[in-house]
């Protein structure tokens, strides 16, 4: 009996020793693949959501009047979006005075910028003075007489051949022709010009950050008291459509151009303001009786929905742009 009973608990030892492997090996291979197993393997940091910038989107506006266009440039993607007529043209009024200075300073080149001249440009552009942007103009070759057969004075002639604009041309109202706040203009071209000025190719490699840092810098709002002769606050409009999300990123460029004009009886206002990011231009023409308050807030509602994403909503999906510059 004692051999059967010895083999007996060697196959006991041998079962047992088995069934006490199986477990540590299975424990072995659970852990390889809790290893490999995704669950455990720590999640990658995820990348922040980009900063609010505007982008192109669907603006809905219940506007009273005679013209309303938008439209906005991507200047990382050379992007272009607006309205349906952004290609319809009204006159630039002050808004050309960012050109005037930019095509003067460019001229300058590497010299230096006379104290009297440094002090007509800046309030040009700070005060939209208009004394001191009529020094700039006749300085940078500007004149209030077309030359034959209607053609752009020189000034506005070379921002259409520098800033490729397309739509832009001399004022025809009579009695005004050549006078530079008569230039007509597009949204599509504002938006082109103010590309032109962020880039450097307006005032030049030494004047531009001159000139973007006087556009950041433009002052006064639209209340009487700040409303002159020839001269008037100009910090309304695109700007009190953006969040501080955005206006803290850097400095926002702007000039807008704004007046009531007799012979049709309307405002014509125009907001105009960059970044690095984006160009916007809003342009308008409505009865006098909206008063300035009226151009403003529509600019700023322009703005305000063309944030992306919204303040407290979900990230917006930008519209098929337009087309390119």
């Amino acid at each position: 009996m004692r051999p059967r009973v010895t083999m007996v608990f060697a196959a006991t030892a041998v079962l047992l020793g088995g069934v006490m492997l199986v477990p540590a090996a299975y424990a072995r291979l659970s852990a390889g693949e809790a290893e490999a197993s995704p669950e455990s393997v720590a999640a990658p940091t995820p990348a922040p959501p980009p900063p609010p910038t505007l982008a192109a989107g669907k603006v809905s506006v219940n506007f009273k009047g005679e013209f309303f266009s938008w439209a906005l440039l991507d200047r990382e993607t050379d992007q272009l979006a607006g309205s349906k007529n952004l290609a319809a043209t009204s006159s630039t009024e002050s808004m050309l005075k960012a050109w005037i200075v930019a095509d003067y300073l460019r001229q300058l080149g590497d010299k230096e910028l006379p104290a009297s001249m440094k002090k007509a440009a800046s309030r040009a552009i700070r005060d939209s003075n208009d004394d001191g942007a009529n020094q700039v103009y006749f300085a940078a070759g500007g004149s209030y007489r077309l030359p034959a057969k209607g053609q752009p004075g020189a000034v506005v002639k070379r921002a259409i051949k520098l800033c490729g604009l397309t739509d832009t041309k001399p004022g025809k109202v009579k009695g005004y022709e050549g006078w530079w706040s008569f230039t007509e203009m597009s949204p599509r071209d504002a938006v082109r010009l103010g590309d032109c000025i962020a880039d450097g190719t307006a005032a030049g490699p030494k004047w531009t950050k001159w000139l973007l840092t006087e556009m950041s810098k433009v002052r006064g709002s639209t209340a009487a008291k700040d409303q002159k002769a020839r001269e008037g606050g100009g910090r309304w409009g695109i700007i009190d459509g953006l969040p501080e999300s955005i206006t803290s990123q850097g400095p926002v460029s702007m000039k807008n151009g704004w007046t009531v004009l007799n012979y049709d009886g309307n405002w014509h206002v125009n907001c105009l303001a960059v970044t690095e990011k984006w160009s916007l231009a809003v342009m308008l023409r409505y009865p006098r009786q909206g008063g300035l308050d009226y151009g403003a807030d529509v600019c700023a509602s322009v703005a305000s929905q063309l944030v992306t994403p919204q303040p407290g909503g979900a990230l917006k999906v930008p519209q098929q742009p337009i087309g390119k510059l």
